[in-house]
C-alpha cells in the first residue's frame, strides 16, 4: 500500500497575509480522499525527527539557535516564516515524514510526503521557506545506517535546490540533479552535480524533451538504489513566481516521466511536494494531486 505522510501540524498557524498557500496542506489530503484516489488508511502521522538525525545534516550551532528561537531578525526574514515553537515543531514533523517515506519506499516502492522538499536549507542556515533540509536529513540517516549505497535527487521545482547542492557537494553517494528556471530565485546558484537551467516561458514539448532525454541516461550512469523526487508545481504557467510555461497536462507528464522510470527500473522512490504559488488554490492542489494519482496507478 502507498504510504503518505501528513499531520495537521503541517498547516502552520500564520496571520492572513502569510497564510497562502499554506492551505494546500489541508486541501491535498481532503481532495485525494474525496475523489477516491486514496483512503484514510494510506496516510500516516510522522513523529518529530530526533535531534541526532537533524545533526547528521545541520550544524549544532544552527540547531541550538533554531530550537531556542534565537535566530537573528535577518535570518527570520530570509527564512520567510515568523519564528515560533510551532514552526520548529512543524519542521521536525516534516523531516521525519520524509525520512519515514524513504523507509516505506524501500519496503514497498514509493511513498509521498504532502509537504517537504525544503531544498533551500543549508547546514548552517535556512532560507526561502526552508528551515531544515528534509531530503538531506533523510539521505544522511539512511547512508549512516547503510540502508542505501547510491542516492539520486531529482529536483524539478522551479527554483534551484541550492541548499541541497551545497550539502552534498563532493559527496559521491548522493547525486544532485536540479532542472530549474535560469532567471529565478535563488539569485546566486550553487553547483549541483547536474544543473539544467531553463529559459523563461519554456513550453511543455521542449521541457519534456529535455527531461525525457536526460533521465534514462542519468540513471544508467549513476545506478542509484534510491531516488528522491521534488515535485514542485511552481513550473505551471499560472504560477505567480515561476516564470515557466508548463500546462497542467505538461506538469502531469513531467511527473509520469519521473515516476514511471523509477517504477520500471524498480528503484525505491520518495516524493516531496515542494512549491506552488498559482493565484488559484485549485490549480496548486490539482497539480499536486496528480502526482499522487500517478503513484497510485503505477504502484497499485
Amino acid at each position: 500500500m502507498i504510504k503518505v505522510a501528513w499531520r495537521p501540524e503541517y498547516i502552520l498557524p500564520l496571520p492572513p497575509q502569510h497564510r497562502f498557500p499554506m492551505e494546500k496542506y489541508a486541501l491535498i489530503p481532503e481532495q485525494l480522499i474525496y475523489d477516491g484516489t486514496l483512503t484514510p488508511e494510506h496516510f500516516f502521522a510522522p513523529q518529530a525527527m530526533e535531534e541526532k538525525h537533524v545533526l547528521l545534516t545541520h550544524t549544532q550551532e544552527y540547531w541550538n539557535r533554531l530550537k531556542s528561537l534565537n535566530l537573528t531578525p535577518q535570518e527570520v526574514r530570509k527564512n520567510g516564516f515568523p519564528l515560533s515553537p510551532e514552526l520548529v515543531e512543524r519542521e521536525l514533523f516534516i523531516n521525519q515524514g520524509t525520512l519515514d517515506c524513504f523507509q516505506f519506499a524501500i519496503e514497498s516502492g514509493v511513498a509521498l510526503n504532502v509537504a517537504g522538499g525544503t531544498h533551500h536549507a543549508y547546514a548552517h542556515a535556512g532560507e526561502g521557506f526552508c528551515i531544515l533540509n528534509d531530503f538531506a536529513c533523510a539521505f544522511n540517516v539512511l547512508l549512516a545506517e547503510k540502508k542505501i549505497k547510491q542516492g539520486l535527487i531529482i529536483d524539478l521545482d522551479v527554483h534551484q535546490g541550492n541548499g541541497t547542492a551545497a550539502l552534498f557537494k563532493g559527496n559521491s553517494k548522493v547525486f544532485t540533479f536540479s532542472m530549474h528556471g535560469e532567471n529565478n530565485y535563488p539569485l546566486k546558484k550553487e553547483i549541483s552535480d547536474l544543473d539544467i537551467p531553463l529559459p523563461d516561458q519554456i513550453q511543455d514539448a521542449e521541457y519534456l524533451k529535455i527531461l525525457s532525454s536526460t533521465l534514462p541516461t542519468l540513471i544508467d550512469r549513476i545506478k542509484p538504489d534510491f531516488i528522491a523526487y521534488l515535485a514542485g508545481v511552481d513550473v505551471l504557467a499560472t504560477d505567480k513566481l515561476g516564470r515557466l510555461g508548463l500546462s497542467k497536462q505538461g506538469c502531469l507528464e513531467r511527473d509520469y516521466c519521473v515516476l514511471s522510470i523509477a517504477h520500471k527500473s524498480n528503484i525505491p522512490l520518495a516524493i516531496a511536494m515542494g512549491g506552488g504559488y498559482s493565484p488559484e488554490i485549485k490549480d496548486i492542489v490539482n497539480a499536486h494531486c496528480n502526482t499522487f494519482r500517478i503513484a497510485r496507478d503505477l504502484w497499485n
